[in-house]
């Protein structure tokens, strides 16, 4: 497969891999959970019961990587060593503040007991930690009120339990804290060591210090707390409690009454509501007569379709998708960089990248001339035909008109296949093409919008794990997170978006492609602009896939859902809908498809086929594209 080959004459194996999978094994050992998912992301790490997201290490593996990609490892595998969720949330307290403090606290015990019996953890934990704190300002903090007491106090219960010097950033938290900590919770601290192999009494033991530093309030009951004094209450009302002389049951009158055992603000409680009730079915009543013999209540409407396409097309859960902008997803020096690198793969195609963009725009521009209309009873004089006056006076005058081409107004948008099986030579042949292309239409006028689509995560993310919280409901539909990228928007200049085209050459960008709902997505956006005329190209290499997805539902769920939205798309004609397949023939989805297999095309066939969109003959136009003819 393309993907398969080198890329600038360097090997495509990725050095980072062996690191990260030694990474990931180790993950598992040190959690004591075989089958626990370990993966790298460039999102936020994060942990489930069943998965461990960490941070992205890059090829380049620099110690600042390495360092933090195994101290948030260590971390995790940790907490789900030594965490217990249930003992956790059985201790948690209500309020806020007190929820902050007491997960700080419950992190650091966890990080300290791996301490003591990994020694290896803790100068890792300390990287991760010193990383977080720079990356937040910690060392710039000058006033206490200025930084998080929760995190303050989780750096002091580690700096205590394991003896350790916190990093820099972290160490000036944790003083500006200390002393406010110390003077409230002195005397519970004490108790720190003997509490830290047991997290219920550690959980006692941090919701005192909670109270110690003045948030009692926010605790909640004691859960802990048996309730004697109900059970006896309890069995003093039975013993109360005397038999119905009549053995007939009263019916509705108990019901109001109450029974011995209930309180008198029970009682009126109970009472309320029944009458609260009774209060509403009489106005259900009301509404039933007043409303008009033959006419049903009305109900709640139905939700809207996901789909414009397909209104059957199912989405577990869209509360975790995402339409970003490229310059969101990495900071402005990386972005430089990887534009760098993507200009090295454009280095030896200069030439080529050349001669196509003159082409293309030699094309439009010839569109946008003026031209004349001869032999016109009045207008400019045509002094090209004087000769015939002179041969013969009786000749009229011939004049001539100018008159403008119609060139209609137009906006491209070109939506790039961000998926893993793009990675390598297709990914870097579509980053060239978007860049051709806009930087040549811009020159021509033409408006030029560059979005991308894949997903947050590989095989489900966030959506997948409410799924399997809830119990994996059948058919759940679309089962991952989507992430819609924004590389350059239609009105910004493209000098202003070049850099943000370098971001797919970033590692871990690229993971799955839903392809229906992107296109859906790309059609809303361009339907929505003024542009008399309006052209999507969609560059991909073929078929939708994810796998989480595909393995809980019918295995053309996604492919049907694709052939839906562009059977729309060229049913309205709102929008002239053409794809380009990068090694993988496309024809099988889009009326309108060209492929290109390798970057030396955009000399040769791909200079006519991308040059001839705007030609004005459309039977030219397909016989260019090698297109079937609509209708």
């Amino acid at each position: 497969m393309s993907e398969k080959k080198t890329i600038m004459n360097k090997p495509t194996d990725n050095p980072a891999d062996p690191f990260k999978k030694a990474l990931a094994e180790a993950t598992k050992v040190m959690a004591d959970d075989p089958e626990l998912a370990v993966t790298f992301t460039v999102d936020p790490p994060g942990a489930t019961a069943e998965t461990v997201r960490l941070p992205q290490v890059s090829r380049r593996m620099t110690r600042e990587e390495v360092l933090i990609a195994r101290g948030t490892a260590d971390a995790f595998a940790l907490r789900h060593k030594y965490h217990d969720a249930k003992v956790s949330a059985k201790y948690m307290p209500q309020g806020q503040m007190a929820q902050d403090l007491y997960t700080a606290m419950e992190n650091a015990r966890v990080e300290a007991v791996g301490a003591r019996h990994m020694p290896g953890t803790a100068g890792n934990i300390d990287a991760k930690i010193g990383n977080e704190a720079l990356r937040k300002g910690y060392d710039q903090v000058r006033e206490a009120s200025e930084a998080p007491l929760a995190t303050a106090a989780g750096y002091l219960i580690r700096h205590l339990a394991t003896g350790r010097e916190m990093p820099r950033g972290a160490a000036n938290v944790m003083e500006l804290w200390r002393g406010f900590i110390e003077d409230s919770a002195g005397g519970t601290l004490d108790a720190l060591q003997e509490t830290l192999e047991d997290q219920a009494a550690f959980a006692k033991f941090a919701r005192q210090v909670i109270s110690d530093l003045g948030y009692a309030d926010q605790l909640g009951d004691d859960p802990d707390d048996t309730g004697e004094e109900d059970e006896a209450a309890d069995e003093g009302g039975e013993d109360e409690q005397e038999p119905d002389s009549t053995g007939q049951d009263d019916g509705d009158e108990e019901e109001t009454e109450g029974t011995p055992e209930q309180s008198q603000e029970e009682q009126q409680d109970s009472a309320e509501a029944q009458v609260s009730m009774d209060d509403s079915a009489e106005s259900e009543m009301a509404e039933e007569a007043e409303m008009p013999e033959g006419e049903a209540p009305m109900e709640p409407p139905a939700p809207q379709p996901v789909s414009d396409a397909d209104p059957n097309y199912i989405v577990y859960s869209t509360e975790h998708d995402e339409e970003i902008g490229a310059e969101d997803l990495a900071e402005p020096a990386e972005l430089e960089r990887l534009r760098a690198y993507l200009d090295q793969q454009l280095e030896p195609l200069k030439g080529a990248v050349s001669r196509l963009a003159n082409k293309l725009q030699r094309r439009l521009q010839a569109q946008q001339n003026r031209s004349w209309s001869f032999d016109q009873e009045e207008g400019i004089l045509d002094a090209g035909r004087l000769a015939r006056v002179v041969a013969n006076p009786t000749t009229p005058l011939s004049f001539k008109v100018e008159q403008d081409t119609e060139f209609r107004d137009t906006c491209v948008t070109l939506l790039l296949d961000n998926s893993g099986s793009m990675r390598g030579r297709p990914i870097s042949i579509a980053a060239i093409c978007a860049d051709v292309l806009a930087r040549t239409l811009e020159r021509c006028s033409v408006k030029v919008e560059i979005l991308g689509f894949t997903t947050k995560a590989w095989k489900g993310g966030l959506s997948r794990e409410e799924w399997l919280a809830e119990g994996r409901p059948q058919q759940p539909g679309r089962l991952n997170d989507l992430r819609h990228i924004i590389y350059k928007r239609a009105d910004a200049p493209w000098r202003r978006s070049r850099d943000n085209l370098g971001l797919m050459m970033k590692e871990g960008l690229l993971k799955e492609n839903i392809d229906g709902e992107a296109l859906e997505w790309a059609h809303r956006r361009i339907t929505a602009r003024q542009e008399a005329r309006k052209v999507l190209m969609v560059i991909s290499d073929g078929a939708p896939v994810d796998d989480s997805t595909l393995s809980v539902n019918p295995a053309n769920y996604l492919e049907k859902h694709l052939r839906d939205v562009i059977e729309m798309v060229e049913k309205r004609k709102a929008v002239e809908l053409i794809a380009i397949g990068i090694g993988h023939d496309v024809t099988r989805y889009y009326d309108k498809a060209v492929t290109i297999t390798d970057v030396e095309q955009l000399a040769g066939a791909m200079t006519e086929q991308l040059a001839s969109l705007f030609d004005s003959d459309p039977r030219k136009r397909a016989r260019v594209l090698g297109m079937r003819k609509a209708g």
